[in-house]
């Protein structure tokens, strides 16, 4: 379970998040929306670890990231927008070293899987430096899906992957979810949110402007009909408006 109390994160005049407060229970998958600048990476960097925050909690399957980092991280697996690899390791080296840093034992069986399914078979002694752009995120995907976390984060999944990549992640993010993990999917493109999201985040300025289930964001802000499209959905609580 991912929860966030009270969050708030300035850097010296600028307020990035205000007060926000959410939770991804077991299972449920959280589309992260919002204009540029809303706070949505800042948010997901502070649940990672990576920045800390001005003020508020931040719980990842029972641990305060703050308080208890490695614990926390131990359940935790963020892919950023542009993921950093060793560009001189190759696909299997990238998988060994997580396997040591999260110790995972025996993890060949489960590796080999992941390379199967994100079609990285053929790659795997190939140091990541000579891969495509849409390989190097799969590399990624299977390097945070290796030690079986509790808690996922993705900022903006799809970048450079090809339709059947696009296909692959979608039911393995629709799969972790079944088997009980926490999901957040931070992205702008919106057809993405509504096609596997349960409930929806949409911020601005740092704030939310409505947190809850994908239906109830729909009775809310989709007009006369319950059948708005989640682009209408977010035109209305942004802007106030039809796109």
């Amino acid at each position: 379970m991912i929860e966030v109390v009270d969050y708030h994160k300035t850097y010296r005049d600028l307020t990035a998040v205000a007060g926000l407060s959410f939770a991804v229970r077991e299972g449920e998958i959280l589309g992260l929306v919002g204009p540029n600048g809303a706070g949505k990476t800042t948010t997901l960097r502070a649940l990672a670890g990576i920045i800390p925050p001005t003020r508020g909690k931040l719980i990842v399957a029972g641990h305060d990231i703050v308080a208890e980092p490695i614990d926390a991280k131990r359940q935790l697996a963020y892919v950023p927008d542009d993921p950093k690899l060793f560009d001189t390791l190759t696909v299997w080296e990238h998988l060994e070293f997580i396997a040591s840093a999260y110790r995972v034992a025996d993890f060949e069986p489960r590796a080999t899987a992941y390379l199967e399914l994100f079609e990285l078979t053929e790659k795997r002694d190939t140091i990541t430096q000579e891969l495509s752009r849409g390989m190097r995120q799969k590399v990624a995907i299977a390097c945070a899906y290796l030690h079986e976390p509790r808690a996922i984060l993705f900022d903006e999944p799809l970048t450079g992957l090809d339709p059947r990549g696009i296909r692959t992640l979608k039911e393995s993010i629709k799969s972790r979810a079944a088997g009980g993990a926490s999901i957040i999917i931070s992205s702008h493109l919106l057809s993405l949110v509504e096609d596997l999201c349960t409930d929806l985040l949409i911020l601005q300025k740092g704030r939310a402007l409505f947190c809850g289930p994908v239906g109830q964001a729909r009775e809310r802000f989709g007009g006369a009909g319950q059948d708005a499209s989640l682009e209408e959905v977010f035109f209305r609580a942004t802007e106030g408006q039809t796109p």
